[in-house]
């Protein structure tokens, strides 16, 4: 790794808490170096141990974590890794709340709904807001616990808190919004941190679904720089989150559940090294037309739209390809050949007017997905039994509304794309229904 100037190794010290350092970099007064450290805590610091190893684990899991969030456009207060422990962040005034999101319900969310089974799903993200304290105490007020769950009242204007690990029933405490909030305008920010915080977990829950794992939950913390911009800040390690693997935790609750500290540790370093895997690919739509006078701007626009404004051509290359597969075949497969060799991550769309046929001939020419969209259905309908009624072994997909050609096509990339996956799901999630049993 490159050597960082002295001046970056770090220091006065801003602050401390039970697995991290944050330090004054000494040469940008708006930077911070965020320094892990090999402690291990659980029940709110009552279990304490030390893992040989972990404050690298975690640095590596974090800055692979924030680079994979970063690269999908989330703002993260991460700038780069300075060594195997240390990460330059932006200075951040950190907001007194942490917010978890859920796919699964697991840990604290049983004790509160002690009628659900683990693992129960929820297809519409969860999202909670817990109040940080230390002590059991906010201000001037003494509490039953620490972190409890926050419900905000926007008409009220007023905070209810719960003990996180009980039942629901009535708040053991109600806030003004004045004795949490340190601006008026704050609470405000609410809907902005859910948004961010729900697709940061949507990322990364694609990032280990395709690696073969599964994201149920993480916590999160924010903060604003100097110039007011909000920022996914603090870290996102081994301690963050539950992932499971064969249905086995493979994270933090590992040790909460008295795991042995050799097989914890070995749980941190395996997170560490999968993690190093999270990218983004470079993947390809192809827009195939008969020729110059099929106006593919339809599915341009959809394509456009759908991915959330992110066609990238450094991520995401949209082609047209334009060749007339009945009246010059061999130039046109030679081209989809060639397309297809140069991005092997690629979809098709066929957007053919008068010829219906070539969605199914390129189809049966190559080993990516191929989706045809008839232009001129609505004017010759009998057309499309050309690309519905196919021999075997052309496994052609007939979409007739452009936009659903677009989207399939797209999730189709999402499969393997966990920013793809992010656009996509969030648009879904506004219209799922969680369901819990009663």
């Amino acid at each position: 790794m490159t050597k960082k100037p002295a001046d970056l190794i770090g220091g006065d010290l801003i602050a401390e808490g039970k697995t991290k350092i944050i330090l004054a970099t000494g040469q940008d007064p708006e930077k911070v170096l965020v320094r892990s450290k090999d402690d291990i805590t659980a029940g709110d610091g009552a279990k304490h141990d030390l893992i040989e190893g972990k404050a690298a684990f975690a640095t590596q899991t974090t800055c692979n974590v924030f680079r994979l969030l970063k690269a999908c456009g989330v703002p993260v207060a991460f700038e780069e890794q300075i060594d195997e422990k240390t990460f330059l962040a932006p200075l951040c005034q950190m907001l007194p709340y942490e917010v978890v999101i859920r796919r699964e319900a697991h840990g604290s969310y049983l004790k509160r709904m002690p009628g659900l089974a683990k693992g129960h799903l929820f297809p519409k993200l969860l999202v909670e807001f817990f109040l940080k304290t230390n002590g059991r105490k906010w201000k001037e007020h003494t509490l039953p616990c620490d972190d409890p769950l926050m419900q905000y009242s926007e008409e009220a204007r007023t905070i209810a808190l719960h003990e996180p690990s009980k039942p629901v029933q009535s708040p053991f405490l109600v806030l003004q919004e004045a004795e949490v909030f340190s601006d008026p305008g704050e609470w405000k920010l609410f809907a902005e941190i859910k948004k961010i915080a729900a697709r940061a977990f949507l990322i990364l829950e694609k990032a280990w679904q395709i690696e073969g794992r599964t994201l149920v939950d993480f916590k999160v913390e924010f903060g604003l720089t100097k110039d007011g911009s909000l920022l996914l800040a603090d870290v996102i390690d081994n301690d963050s989150w539950r992932v499971l693997e064969n249905g086995t935790y493979i994270d933090k609750q590992s040790y909460r559940d008295g795991g042995d500290l050799d097989d914890v540790a070995e749980k941190y370093r395996r997170v560490a090294g999968i993690t190093g895997h999270f990218r983004l690919p470079f993947q390809q739509i192809v827009i195939w037309r008969g020729s110059d006078k099929d106006d593919v701007s339809p599915v341009v626009k959809s394509l456009q739209q759908l991915s959330g404004g992110s066609a990238d051509p450094q991520r995401l290359k949209i082609t047209t390809a334009t060749c007339s597969i009945h009246k010059e075949p061999v130039r046109g497969l030679n081209e989809l050949h060639a397309l297809v060799q140069q991005v092997p991550d690629t979809v098709v769309i066929a957007f053919i007017g008068r010829s219906n046929g070539a969605g199914p001939t390129l189809a049966a020419s190559t080993t990516v997905p191929v989706i045809t969209v008839p232009a001129n259905f609505k004017d010759f309908p009998e057309d499309v039994w050309s690309s519905l009624r196919t021999p075997s072994n052309v496994p052609v997909t007939t979409v007739l509304e452009p936009s659903n050609a677009a989207m399939a096509a797209l999730g189709i990339l999402a499969l393997r794309n966990p920013q793809l996956h992010m656009f996509l799901r969030e648009k879904l999630e506004e219209r799922l229904v969680n369901t819990i049993p009663v």
